[in-house]
């Protein structure tokens, strides 16, 4: 059974690893460090979440949400953000972005999961 992929976009190498590892398990984990090579990996691989850091240089998360949502293809293409902006206004911008969750770092990784098994539907062992 091939597992869900699922996209994090995080510009810090410690982060991307960090998710790796609390997903590998469950998922097929990706990570892209800027806006650009995230698109590109979305337009060529089936991704079933995308996980968005929003303090990332040139285009941030919330950019890259709106982008990503404006694409019809991914109209229903589950986003959450992972950041460690956590202010009510943060949220607030992250849901009007298009963001399907929002989530502050660091992360637990139970909850993490949990989030992403909202929106994911692994094939069952």
């Amino acid at each position: 059974m091939d597992k869900p992929t699922i996209l994090a976009v995080d510009d810090s190498k410690i982060m991307q690893h960090e998710i790796k590892r609390a997903l590998e398990n469950t998922y097929n984990v990706l990570v892209a460090d800027n806006a650009v090579d995230a698109l590109s990996v979305i337009y060529h691989q089936t991704i079933s979440a995308l996980l968005l850091d929003v303090s990332m240089p040139g285009v941030d998360g919330l950019e890259l949400c709106r982008t990503v949502r404006n694409l019809p293809q991914f109209q229903n293409l589950p986003i959450i953000m992972l950041t460690a902006r956590d202010g009510a206004f943060d949220k607030v911008q992250g849901r009007l972005a298009g963001a399907t969750e929002y989530l502050t770092k660091p992360f637990n990784q139970e909850t993490l999961i949990q989030v992403i098994s909202n929106f994911v539907t692994t094939p069952q062992s």
